[in-house]
């Protein structure tokens, strides 16, 4: 199945790339402010759906821009979660920082997923005790044992409410650390912690097309990943902290008066 989900991600990703050297010409829509879908996003989708369907007929689809399947109910037992662009403020203005997130729930439980970067042919996997990959080359968290040593990223929700809380969980954490970035990809983000290219990340209001890959890749490469609260909930809740276990145990109290 997670090879047909590669199958899947590199189709998508050739209509992204066709896409980004003439971004003029993308068609673009505003879902609500500062929030944008464009035909490329939709474009990639189908080609994904498409090719999973092709070998999965009877799988249910729960995707960011077309919603779920109409076989999608409590019963499902094999569920494609799917962002077909994970960044797409980033696409639209040429910043190369966004992704293809594709993972696989499987009676409630997520067993496979992939975060693929088009811009760098970088491909993160993870099958559910099998441990997590970049590139087919095993990845870690990175072993750093204290937040005064840790370098983080951080995202906000587009509504402005969501960027004032986002200014004071900021202030909170970066005086604290050696810093906190912003990529505008959860998705890619969750997997550069688990590929140890940073010690954690955080964001409030995510939805599960965002976080369900990337959160199995942070977990298969030993990391930990929860709510502000620290509890297990975030799939269904949308607020993540996701770090080595050191640094997780560091920004839960950080960031606990914001859950």
């Amino acid at each position: 199945m997670l090879n047909t989900a590669i199958k899947a991600a590199r189709r998508a990703a050739t209509v992204i790339n066709r896409a980004s050297f003439d971004i003029d010409r993308i068609v673009v829509s505003e879902k609500q402010h500062n929030d944008f879908v464009t035909d490329v996003d939709q474009a990639a989708e189908q080609a994904i759906v498409e090719t999973l369907l092709k070998a999965y007929p009877d799988h249910a689809i729960l995707a960011e821009e077309s919603g779920a399947s109409a076989n999608l109910n409590d019963e499902s037992e094999n569920v494609w979660i799917i962002d077909p662009i994970d960044g797409t403020t980033n696409f639209l203005h040429g910043y190369p920082n966004y992704c293809i997130s594709i993972a696989l729930k499987q009676r409630g439980v997520i067993t496979n997923g992939l975060v693929y970067d088009p811009v760098r042919n970088d491909l993160f996997t993870a099958t559910k005790g099998a441990g997590a990959y970049l590139n087919d080359k095993r990845i870690r968290v990175r072993p750093t044992e204290r937040i005064g040593r840790a370098l983080l990223s951080a995202g906000h929700g587009p509504d402005p409410r969501a960027l004032a809380e986002y200014l004071r969980m900021y202030e909170v954490v970066a005086s604290r650390s050696h810093g906190v970035r912003s990529g505008g990809s959860a998705a890619l983000e969750l997997a550069n912690v688990a590929a140890g290219r940073i010690d954690g990340y955080f964001e409030k209001g995510l939805k599960v097309w965002d976080i369900a890959a990337g959160a199995l890749l942070v977990t298969e490469a030993g990391g930990i990943v929860g709510e502000f609260s620290g509890e297990s909930d975030y799939l269904d809740k949308g607020d993540v902290i996701a770090a080595g276990p050191k640094v997780f145990g560091a920004l839960v109290p950080l960031l606990s008066p914001f859950a």
